[in-house]
Order: C-alpha cells, then sequence, then structure tokens
C-alpha cells in the first residue's frame, strides 16, 4: 500500500496532539501529562473518548471528564455484545475506522497512545496507516493478559516516539528492534504527583462510609480469560480468601470490559447489599488513589498495584498470571487463584488488624514525567527519519 506521507510541523506552528482514551484508570495514569500538553504554549491538546468511558454499565466516565472541566474533542463508538473475543475482535475493527475518521477530522500531528489496551490498538492502527505520528507511553513493560503483551509490541512497532517507563523496559523496545533516537526513559506518568493529588478522607469516606484507614481491603479484579463461569468462581474464591484472612471490609471496583469481564461482575453483584462490602463501578483519580493510600492491601491483578500502590506503601496481592512478567517493586507479592493461597499471603501483611506498610522505592518513579513527555512531543522533529520506520532485525 502507498500513500502520501503527511507535510511536517512548520517550525513555529501549535502541534495537536490527540490522546485516544478507552478506560478511566489509563485516563488517570496520563492526566499530568495531559494537563502539561495543554499547558505547553507549544501544544494543542484533544481527546478522544471510547471504550469503557461510553459504558453506562461501568459508570459512564465520560460524563466525569466532562464535570471535571475536561474538553471531549470526539468520541468513537465501542459497541462490544457478547464480551467473547469474537465481539472483542470486531468491536476493534469498528473503532479503527472510527478513530480513522477522527483523525480526519482533528488532523492531529501525534497521536497518543498509552498501555496494552485494544482501544489504544485501534487508535495506533488508525493513526499509523492514516499517515501520523504515534507516540507510545510504557511501552516495553510486560504484561500477560489475555493478548496484552501482543497488543503492547503491536502498538511499539506502529509507533514512532516511546516513552518507556523503565530502563528494563527501554532495554526491552531496543531489543524488539526500535531505535535509540525514539525511546525516551521518563518514569510513569502516574507516579507524577499522586500523594497530593489522592481524595481526602473526609471524600473516601462519601465512599466507603466511616471505615477507618488501613482497615479495609481494595479488590480490583480484571479477568484472565474469556470464560465468565471461571471468572466468577475465581472472583467468589477471593472474596472467600479476603474473609478468611480477617479481613473485614472490602472496597470493590468493578472490572474492565475484557472477555470474561461479566462473570466477575455478576460475582460482585451478589454481594450488593453486603454491609462489609462497597460496590465502585466508577472511582475518579484522586478517589482511587485515595483508596489505593488508605486501604491495608490491593488485592486482584491491577497493574495499580504494580505501578502505583509503592509509592503509598500499599501492599498488593498479584493474584494469578495478568500481571506476569511485568516489573515490579518490593510491595508486590504473587499468588496463584487458590483461596488457601492468597489467604496464607494476606494475613502477615493484615497482620490482626495492623497493617504492614511497604518501606521501599517505587521502581516506576521518574519525577516530573507528565512535563518530560510535554517537552519530547514540542521539540521532536516531526520530519521523515521519525516518520518512516525501518525495523532494525
Amino acid at each position: 500500500m502507498s500513500r502520501a506521507p503527511r507535510q511536517s510541523v512548520r517550525r513555529n506552528e501549535v502541534r495537536r496532539i490527540c490522546f485516544a482514551t478507552g478506560t478511566r484508570a489509563e485516563f488517570g495514569l496520563m492526566e499530568s501529562t495531559l494537563r502539561a500538553i495543554g499547558s505547553s504554549p507549544k501544544l494543542s491538546l484533544g481527546i478522544i473518548a471510547t471504550g469503557m468511558h461510553l459504558d453506562r454499565e461501568r459508570g459512564h466516565s465520560l460524563r466525569r471528564l466532562r464535570a471535571e472541566g475536561w474538553t471531549i474533542g470526539a468520541t468513537v463508538p465501542w459497541k462490544q455484545g457478547d464480551g467473547s473475543p469474537a465481539d472483542a475482535a470486531r468491536a476493534t475493527g469498528r473503532a479503527v475506522a472510527g478513530f480513522t475518521d477522527v483523525f480526519e477530522r482533528l488532523d492531529p500531528d501525534i497521536v497518543l497512545v498509552v498501555g496494552d489496551r485494544v482501544e489504544a490498538f485501534a487508535a495506533a492502527t488508525a493513526a499509523h496507516l492514516s499517515g501520523r505520528i504515534v507516540a507510545h507511553v510504557h511501552g516495553g513493560d510486560r504484561a500477560l493478559g489475555q493478548s496484552d503483551d501482543a497488543l503492547r509490541h503491536a502498538i511499539t512497532k506502529l509507533s514512532h516516539i516511546h516513552f518507556p517507563a523503565t530502563a528494563d523496559s527501554a532495554a526491552r523496545l531496543r531489543r524488539l528492534g526500535e531505535e535509540p533516537f525514539r525511546i525516551h526513559r521518563v518514569g510513569s506518568p502516574g507516579i507524577d504527583g499522586i500523594k497530593g493529588l489522592a481524595a481526602s478522607r473526609q471524600r473516601i469516606a462519601t465512599v466507603v462510609g466511616d471505615w477507618p484507614p488501613r482497615r479495609f481491603a481494595l479488590v480490583v479484579l480484571h479477568p484472565e480469560s474469556s470464560d465468565e463461569a471461571l471468572e466468577r468462581r475465581r472472583a467468589i474464591s477471593l472474596l472467600t480468601a479476603v474473609r478468611a484472612a480477617g479481613v473485614g471490609r472490602i472496597a470493590i471496583i468493578f472490572p474492565n470490559t475484557d472477555p470474561g469481564a461479566r462473570g466477575i461482575l455478576h460475582a460482585w453483584m451478589d454481594h450488593a447489599g453486603d454491609a462489609d462490602a462497597r460496590l465502585i463501578p466508577d472511582a475518579p483519580r484522586d478517589v482511587y488513589l485515595g483508596l489505593l493510600r488508605d486501604a491495608a492491601v490491593l488485592v486482584g491483578n491491577s497493574s495499580s498495584g504494580i505501578i502505583e500502590a509503592a509509592s503509598f506503601g500499599t501492599f498488593a496481592l498479584d493474584i494469578g498470571d495478568r500481571q506476569s512478567g511485568r516489573q515490579r517493586s518490593g510491595n508486590v507479592i504473587h499468588v496463584p487463584h487458590s483461596p488457601a493461597a492468597i489467604a496464607k499471603a494476606l494475613r502477615p501483611i493484615w497482620n490482626r488488624g495492623v497493617p504492614k506498610r511497604f518501606r521501599g522505592t517505587n521502581v516506576y518513579g521518574g519525577g516530573a514525567v507528565g512535563t518530560r513527555i510535554a517537552d519530547v512531543l514540542a521539540r521532536i522533529a516531526l520530519g521523515e527519519r521519525l516518520r518512516h520506520k525501518l525495523i532494525a532485525h
């Protein structure tokens, strides 16, 4: 396929950056970067929302983003019916077409994506094939998930600018054949100022009630398989194990939309009336960080246990293989999907109601990461050297 390359941006022209986002979690991870882009005199920010942001079952976070003052430049419908892998593939294909139409209208100079979600893959595919520069945050990480590793590395090959979070991830990008001039190791933007961003304990009380800090577990479980019955059993086993370990209160965040998620969601809804459980369909970034700070432990398989939890000193019990291969700090303890193993690992952390805290450093820390990303986006030359990729192996 041949196509005429888009013209490079003139030196003094404000660059149009479009950020494609599919989940509240990834949006929160990127907030410091988005604010840095929005405040730069050399950049203008456009936000394209899709995926879970448009899902009313999971809080319809698009409304929250707008209420918080974010301007949403466009939305791309994400119609995922039965939750099967085939249906996810069809939804991704439709989204590629939708992103292509939006990019033609907004005409971004750089399309910015993060992580390994299918929404980011759809946006990167549409941007790359339509001749646009793609910038990717958190490339080079490893996480097994369902198709996470394959999608993340596919996005790497579609991208022209890389912002890995760690030295290991940057080295992996080089081994994948990415040229060093494209790689800018910055740390994780999700760590930027998170202690100051976390909601006050008074606001957290509006979500969980009068629960004292460090006297509850925060549960975030996403599916590893498309088998809804299996995922439901795993979710039920997790709750059984947390209670067996003596943790009396549990705050539960709803899962993402990966195939199999409905099984987890059904398990959570079975406990909607429990006095010791709080179900949270959609937690704004500040509320989630406040919960992560105040929890005795994070239980499940969320990447926030790998990336953000260490900065608060919160231990994370990482269950199963979804995050396998991911670089982690000393706060992360891995266990299989076994109620006995989960309860055994939880008991010393819970410590009979006097939870232990992690005192080490966070391997994903970087400092002013959002500003560093914005600076690169503003100054990097958008010429043919950047645009044309020759795979090195």
